[in-house]
């Protein structure tokens, strides 16, 4: 007999089951409309990659997360594309969110399936590639991506692959009847999931309250596998992971940690009849079956329904009873949530609607002052300190409730149950924490702008670092450029070709035109005895746009002067400064234009 560990805490609250039980499982009929949200998992929101208008088929994609951690959306049955707005879904808060609107045609057409039914032949990345494009997630908890959560870290070896079965929370018969009814394709995803994984053991776990599924799953079972199927003790919260875990291994999953840490692993019974469709028939994830009870609806019981189908449809087929419907819960009465309207539709994680009368689940008490009983720590399965929680986050001191692990609670509601002073627990654990990750959030987007701006910073400090060392490079040549003009007028200065630096300058720039008229003259043929004599020659038409250009310039700088003197400008001595410059080189331009032209007469005389 396989060895069964206990864990701390827990509680017995009335179960509840036998009122959804006493049928089998109902095929739900195709709504008038389906409402598809974009986000039924954990990560990034699906994108859209359909049109409005756009005729889709049943198991077409219609969403997807191309980025970031997330799963696909496919359309529940055929039809159109009718709109893509903000709907209501089921969260705690009540808000809206994007979805996909499809209305039915009615034909309910699939579109083509790939089935791999020899899918050991194949790669198991391929097989997870294919878990992932049927859009299964975890659909017994937060909706966790299960092709993400089938690749444990490499340095985590999974030995104990777990299918929970125990469904521990009152109302809920989802689990129990896909065990009673659909045991065959359990098996067969439960097989999947360990060829993936490889472990040394394999678990079915289901409460000892849930006879006929134990049964069915058993003969399921018996054929040629080495899975076991353990009946665990009736105890709330035994289903949930890390108390599973704790019951079936009698290990801990250490703080803030995961089950692979331990090298275990959990999937929901839901999750691999999902997994099995997928793989053997190529089917995405379209329906799962739901729990509709309670004493407002007069035929209990559980349905196979699309994914987007409203409540409402379902609370029909369930014969509500309007009139005595006080309270409309998804999920179970523990860590279920009060819905505010029935159009809210049926998702990946939605596993049972309770339409309670008042008298079944009454209006919880007003508040009291804590007594400190020690009630709520003596039922929690985690071993927290919840009465310390509680004080913390009343007063706002989150820091002090995260130090005291406050993200261990699993939000079970067995304090809130035993409560005497009927305290919401839970609901002042979900507000410290949702506070908690508030302000990580903002400061991780503090810290990002931070390190956005000082690499800002550093990048402009280069870019100045690298223009000041052009602008120095720039000047040390202008420098060695000028030196060396010096140096060659202080040479001509030697060689008594000129008497001061202008003269110098003068004369290199004579020097200039000389080498360069002698050049041309090579090119042209000249004899060597004519070319010295074509090197001396002035170049009158030269000197006479030299002149102009000096005459043009002098007069615009002459207007330029009488300008300022009659607006009374601050650059007047300046610009007469710059005038008289201008008035010799002038003069020194004609003095050269009129020795040329002498020249030249002379020459011409002569010959």
């Amino acid at each position: 007999m396989t060895q069964l560990w206990d864990f701390s805490g827990g509680i017995h609250p009335p179960e509840n089951k036998h009122q959804s039980t006493s049928r089998p499982i109902r095929e739900a009929s195709i709504p008038d409309i389906l409402v598809l949200p974009l986000q039924q998992h954990i990560g990034e929101p699906a994108e859209v990659v359909v049109n409005v208008g756009d005729r889709v088929l049943k198991g077409q994609k219609i969403a997807d997360v191309t980025t970031g951690m997330g799963v696909p959306v496919h359309a529940s049955t055929s039809g159109t594309i009718e709109a893509i707005e903000q709907r209501p879904v089921p969260h705690p808060s009540g808000m809206a969110d994007w979805c996909v609107v499809l209305k039915p045609d009615g034909k309910d057409q699939w579109c083509d399936l790939e089935p791999l039914p020899d899918y050991q032949q194949l790669e198991r990345e391929q097989i997870l590639e294919k878990v992932r494009d049927a859009g299964i997630s975890g659909m017994g908890g937060a909706g966790f991506p299960t092709d993400i959560k089938l690749r444990p870290p490499r340095d985590r070896k999974v030995d104990t692959l777990i299918l929970n079965g125990a469904e521990c929370e009152p109302y809920i018969t989802a689990d129990d009847m896909t065990m009673r009814e659909r045991a065959d394709e359990l098996v067969a995803g439960l097989k999947i999931m360990a060829w993936i994984l490889r472990p040394t053991r394999c678990v079915i776990a289901i409460e000892d309250n849930k006879p006929e599924a134990i049964a069915a799953v058993k003969t399921a079972a018996a054929e040629g596998t080495h899975i076991e199927v353990i009946a665990i003790p009736t105890k709330y919260p035994s289903g949930g992971e890390k108390q599973l875990i704790e019951i079936l291994t009698g290990m801990e999953v250490p703080s803030g940690g995961i089950p692979a840490d331990i090298g275990v692993m959990c999937q929901n019974i839901g999750t691999a009849v999902a997994v099995a469709r997928a793989v053997l028939e190529g089917k995405p994830l379209i329906s799962r079956v739901v729990t509709v009870t309670g004493e407002a609806v007069q035929e209990p019981g559980t349905f196979d329904a699309l994914i987007g189908t409203p409540v409402q449809h379902l609370l029909q087929l369930a014969g509500l009873q309007a009139g005595k419907l006080n309270r409309l819960i998804q999920g179970g009465p523990m860590m279920g949530f009060t819905l505010t309207t029935d159009a809210v539709p049926v998702t990946k994680t939605s596993n049972c609607v309770i339409a309670a009368t008042g008298s079944e689940l009454p209006a919880p008490p007003p508040e009291q002052p804590c007594i400190r009983c020690g009630q709520c720590a003596e039922v929690c399965p985690m071993e927290l300190l919840p009465q310390q929680l509680f004080w913390h986050a009343k007063a706002a001191e989150f820091e002090k409730a995260e130090h005291l692990n406050l993200f261990d609670c699993i939000e079970c509601g067995a304090c809130s149950y035993v409560c005497p002073s009927s305290i919401p627990l839970v609901q002042y654990y979900r507000f410290a924490k949702g506070e908690i990750r508030h302000q990580q959030a903002e400061q991780l987007k503090a810290d990002r702008a931070r390190e956005r701006f000082e690499a800002r910073q550093a990048r402009l400090e280069r870019e100045q670092q690298e223009k000041e060392q052009r602008r120095k490079e720039r000047a040390r040549a202008a420098a060695e450029a000028q030196e060396k003009k010096k140096a060659e007028a202080q040479k001509a200065a030697d060689k008594g070709e000129a008497v001061d630096e202008r003269s110098a300058k003068a004369a290199l720039v004579q020097q200039a035109l000389e080498r360069k008229k002698a050049k041309t003259a090579q090119k042209t043929g000249q004899s060597d005895s004519t070319a010295p004599e074509s090197v001396d020659k002035p170049d009158i038409e030269a000197l006479e746009k030299q002149l102009t250009q000096a005459e043009g310039k002098l007069a615009t700088m002459e207007g330029m002067l009488e300008e300022a003197r009659a607006q009374q400008a601050d650059n007047v001595d300046k610009l007469e400064r710059a005038v008289a410059k201008n008035h010799d080189r002038v003069k020194r331009a004609k003095e050269t234009l009129e020795k040329a032209r002498e020249q030249h007469s002379n020459e011409t005389t002569t010959g």
